[in-house]
């Protein structure tokens, strides 16, 4: 890395016909590469998989360095030194809710008010995070989800499907909504138009410039006072920005067409893989632009009937998810759960490719992927399926299995990365203290 004299904002952005574009992390921006290394910016990220896990093929039976990776981990094992899996720690018992329960305790480490419309749970590591640093960058955290916030239909009797359709709560009364359409998404990273009216939307996309189009100018002159290094980044950067916004033209282009009737999930763009991963780029460039340090995002809503063909299980998940030890259906939960961990394995592919400060953004996020209930045929809160990727700014060491007491609460894992963000509290939940993350357990 190469320190110039040249001395930019860390909240530069670009400007241009209305629009703004802020910029990522580049060696103008620091002061002092040493600096840079002692403080890095750490980031929480969350992604949460519905209905449970095929447990069998998710636990490794080995516990330490020398632990096994399992089937369903397989697509992650790249980043086998840098992921901590952690075993034994339960969420509080469902009060018959138990897919209520499971998505509200996975970041509350409570469990919810049966209820319909008098909601209570309790406030989310990810919204402490926000509460911390939002008054450092422009969103406070962003919530993001593969299926449509149910208000009706396939929850828990007796309680309100937003407990099924969120992990994030701003307080004990108030779940966040989970925002699943790319468009509204990337319109609230850089700019929109004032309107959410569909065909505004489409004559925008037949007959304005690309956002990236109309500040080139900026662009241009940026690049005679940067250095060779910010040059590339930067460019790296409107090139991620300009595909990201192809791809969303291209989904809505496409979802105006007349198309057969099928049974198919609904999203944007038409496959669940391109949706996620294009909801996975634009985790990247918002962390990237550093616009937020909080990011949860649902890969399924509990409770979800999304089939997934594509990947020879056309069954709905849910149902099958009760497997009743059955091997064929056990097979297809396998599969489902594999499908998931290999579009999280692109997230850490992008998250550790990108640039940020000395390192990548993998090596400064606190990365939380797992399910709030482990055996989903039994609805267990016993043994969540837990692990940790990146290591906060070198805050925690992977390459590791921990396998915690029976009864462990999850809260102490809150609690936990609450500590290594940075964020000191005295309790979370029911814990007062965190784990020990420095050896076996």
């Amino acid at each position: 890395m190469i320190i110039t004299k040249k001395k930019l904002s860390r909240r530069t952005v670009l400007r241009g016909l209305g629009a703004s574009l802020s910029l990522p992390l580049l060696d103008s921006m620091m002061p002092a590469l040493s600096a840079q290394e002692e403080n890095p910016t750490k980031r929480l990220g969350v992604v949460y998989v519905p209905n449970g896990m095929a447990m069998k093929r998710w636990t490794p039976d080995a516990d330490g360095a020398d632990f096994e990776i399992t089937r369903i981990m397989k697509p992650m094992e790249a980043y086998r030194n840098r992921m901590l899996v952690i075993t034994g720690l339960d969420g509080p018992t469902s009060n018959a809710g138990v897919h209520a329960s499971a998505s509200t305790r996975f970041l509350t480490g409570a469990i919810p008010r049966r209820a319909e419309s008098d909601l209570r749970a309790s406030v989310s590591i990810d919204q402490l995070m926000a509460k911390r640093y939002g008054s450092e960058t422009q969103l406070g955290s962003l919530e993001l989800a593969m299926d449509e916030n149910d208000v009706f239909g396939s929850c828990d009797i007796g309680f309100s499907c937003q407990y099924t359709s969120t992990i994030s709560w701003r307080d004990e009364f108030t779940p966040l909504p989970m925002e699943t359409n790319p468009r509204f998404i990337f319109e609230r990273l850089f700019g929109d138009i004032g309107t959410t009216d569909s065909a505004v939307r489409m004559k925008r996309i037949q007959q304005d410039q690309s956002l990236l189009d109309s500040i080139s100018s900026r662009v241009t002159e940026l690049n005679r006072a940067v250095g060779a290094s910010d040059r590339a980044k930067l460019e790296q950067y409107l090139d991620a920005v300009r595909d990201v916004e192809r791809r969303i033209q291209l989904a809505e282009q496409q979802s105006g067409r007349q198309l057969p009737s099928v049974t198919q999930p609904s999203g944007i763009p038409d496959t669940y893989e391109e949706h996620a991963k294009l909801m996975f780029d634009m985790q990247v460039l918002a962390f990237q632009t550093d616009l937020t340090r909080a990011i949860t995002f649902m890969l399924g809503r509990e409770l979800s009937g999304r089939t997934y063909a594509e990947i020879g299980v056309p069954d709905s998940h849910h149902p099958t998810s009760h497997h009743r030890d059955d091997p064929a259906l056990y097979e297809k939960v396998t599969k489902i759960n594999e499908f998931h961990t290999r579009l999280f394995a692109y997230y850490l592919d992008r998250l550790d490719s990108t640039p940020d400060g000395a390192g990548t953004l993998l090596d400064n996020i606190l990365l939380l992927y797992g399910a709030g209930m482990s055996d989903s045929n039994q609805h267990s809160n016993r043994g969540l399926p837990l692990v940790l990727f990146g290591g906060a700014g070198g805050a925690v060491k992977g390459g590791r299995h921990l396998r915690f007491p029976n009864g462990t609460p999850i809260s102490k894992l809150h609690l936990t990365m609450l500590d290594k963000l940075g964020l000191t509290v005295d309790s979370f939940a029911e814990s007062y203290e965190p784990l020990d993350l420095s050896g076996s357990a």
